[in-house]
């Protein structure tokens, strides 16, 4: 085969491919409503039942949210416990799916699809945002 051939061939499976939805690890598309739902059903329902206290994200600043997630240490009572990805991994679904229906439905989806869209959620509605949200 020729090497126009090969590379017109090339260019038609990456077209289609494009086209079908399929996504490659730097084509993540944040979803601010799954990260809503994410946050409100699975880390607004631990921090209750843990910490007794919600932490909406009118709590912090885009900055601070950011800068959260980049050190991705997860902070309770002062002591880092973990790190905040994990709470957003399919090892954590996996290990609250059958006392939280939100995890159980977004066992499917990446670890890194997860994490960008809570942090688009949080970081929309963070205190400085022009929607700042709360846990409710």
């Amino acid at each position: 085969m020729d090497s126009k051939r090969l590379l017109s061939g090339l260019i038609l499976v990456a077209f289609l491919l494009g086209n079908a939805g399929i996504s490659f690890a730097g084509d993540i598309k944040p979803n601010k409503k799954r990260g809503q739902v994410y946050f409100r059903m699975v880390c607004t329902v631990c921090h209750m039942q843990q910490a007794e206290k919600t932490i909406p994200p009118s709590s912090r600043t885009m900055k601070q949210w950011r800068a959260y997630f980049k050190a991705d240490k997860h902070d309770v009572s002062g002591t880092t416990r973990s790190a905040v990805s994990y709470y957003m991994s399919r090892d954590y679904r996996v290990a609250i799916k059958d006392s939280n229906k939100a995890a159980k439905k977004f066992l499917k989806l990446s670890d890194e699809q997860i994490n960008a869209d809570v942090r688009e959620f949080v970081i929309k509605g963070a205190k400085d945002s022009d929607t700042p949200a709360s846990c409710n």
